[in-house]
């Protein structure tokens, strides 16, 4: 076993490979707990999460029976929501309790709030009577707000005081989470006045005041402020952590940098899977999950294609008199198609970045109208010349090249517009853009060419 381990120190570097999985169920099928303890101990528990995603249903069971102790909280956390409810049915009462016990207050919320109310009364039950408490009061919040996301463990001090008196509160044995950024300095009514970075303070004098020395970056967010948007001003104003306060401005919890950008991974996830149409779907999830995820957007794609059929139905004299506009029409679909594509997947962008709004929104509408423009004049030459010396019929070139500027001009509009008013009436524009954009794209493609074919060609 020690001769592919030291073949193998390229997973500490690079995370999982196909060599370390190989060898992992090879351990496995020889019930070598011990091996598979060499095997998985120097990995982070984001690399030992991705593992046990990586296989298959029969050989994770397998692997979890053999592996007793090792799945540990921070792998718990780090499992695809999708895969946590398997594996923590797995464990042993005393295994799932040694994993939550050690866990931030964030990390157990993060873990238990997807699971069923028998699941998280079973972690719940393990931990201490205050953290349970301050989990289920975490718990009772909404689910995407703030409040829902917040680190309760806080280290804070008076504003009055100096750096001298901070660190030495800090030295005096008071439990301090294990990760912070910052001191939340509070007024004498408890309520948030600044922060001063950890940097700041061990770099100042030790008579210097605490509120001298705080940073001007400092804000605070509502409890049931939506948790996308404190992920964006994050993102927007450079914050490492910020305090969370309620109606009355007192600091109920803070939100650290690692978990608002895990906000914004997540967010930009969720709009391309659904851009897609495939939903929150996971390489875990079996066949009859998958399935019944994409097949709504698959059903939606059938109603915008036959509607897309009844437009060309309308032709049916059109096309039979001239068959050539048969083979040419779908270049005609598919450019608009791809084109609304372009300018879709950019505004729904540009909307969950919050970077197009009411102020822009009609200056990048024209910006995408005429580059649709120009693609479409550009095309319009090219499969102008194509049509003309394919089918030896000049007018047949210059249809096609109408039918290609309209309808990228068109793709341009309904690419940008579509999202926005998605946006305004409450629809997520990632979710239901695609279809709408695909359906404007086809119809009009197919309209204005074969339209154009019989006024010109018949």
């Amino acid at each position: 076993m020690s001769d592919f381990i030291d073949e193998d120190n390229e997973e500490e570097a690079f995370g999982v490979t196909d060599r370390l999985i190989s060898d992992v169920l090879e351990a496995v099928g020889e019930e070598n707990a011990a091996a598979i303890d060499t095997l998985l101990e120097p990995l982070h528990a984001a690399d030992i999460a991705h593992l046990i995603e990586q296989i298959d249903n029969k050989d994770r069971r397998d692997l979890l029976s053999v592996w007793k102790g090792g799945v540990d909280g921070d792998v718990l956390s780090e499992l695809d929501e999708s895969l946590r409810e398997e594996v923590i049915e797995s464990l042993a009462p005393a295994e799932l309790a040694e994993a939550v016990r050690d866990l931030e207050s964030d990390d157990v919320v993060d873990l238990v709030e997807y699971l069923d109310e028998e699941q998280q009364s079973a972690v719940l039950q393990w931990l201490a009577g205050p953290d349970r408490a301050a989990v289920e009061k975490v718990l009772a919040y909404p689910e995407e707000s703030a409040g829902r996301h917040m680190q309760l463990e806080i280290v804070r001090a008076p504003d009055h005081w100096t750096v001298g008196e901070a660190i030495d509160f800090l030295r005096s044995g008071v439990e301090l989470p294990e990760q912070f950024y910052h001191v939340i300095l509070v007024d004498p009514r408890m309520k948030a006045s600044g922060y001063a970075t950890l940097g700041r303070i061990l770099s100042s004098p030790r008579s210097a005041k605490l509120r001298d020395i705080a940073e001007e970056s400092f804000r605070t967010f509502h409890v049931e402020q939506p948790a996308a948007d404190v992920a964006h001003a994050f993102n927007h104003y450079h914050l490492i952590s910020a305090p969370v306060v309620d109606d009355d401005d007192r600091i109920m919890g803070v939100i650290t940098i690692d978990d608002a950008m895990t906000l914004l991974d997540e967010e930009h996830e969720e709009d391309m899977l659904r851009l897609a149409g495939v939903g929150d779907g996971s390489l875990s999830d079996n066949v009859f999950e998958t399935t019944m995820q994409r097949l709504p957007w698959l059903a939606v794609n059938l109603v915008t294609a036959i509607m897309a059929s009844l437009v060309i139905a309308l032709f049916e004299e059109t096309i039979a008199g001239l068959v050539a506009l048969a083979v040419l029409m779908p270049i005609v679909a598919s450019m608009g198609g791809n084109a609304g594509t372009q300018s879709l997947t950019v505004a729904v962008r540009a909307i969950a970045t919050r970077d197009l709004t009411g102020s822009n929104v009609w200056r990048v509408i024209r910006r995408e109208v005429f580059v649709g423009l120009l693609n479409g004049l550009l095309f319009a030459v090219v499969m102008g010349i194509i049509g003309w010396l394919w089918f030896d019929t000049i007018m047949l070139g210059v249809v096609i090249g109408l039918a290609m500027v309209i309808n990228l001009v068109v793709a341009g509009l309904a690419g940008t517009v579509v999202p926005v008013l998605l946006e305004k009436v409450g629809i997520d524009p990632a979710l239901a853009s695609g279809a709408f954009v695909t359906t404007v794209t086809d119809v009009v493609g197919f309209f204005a060419f074969l339209g154009l074919a019989a006024m010109v060609l018949l």
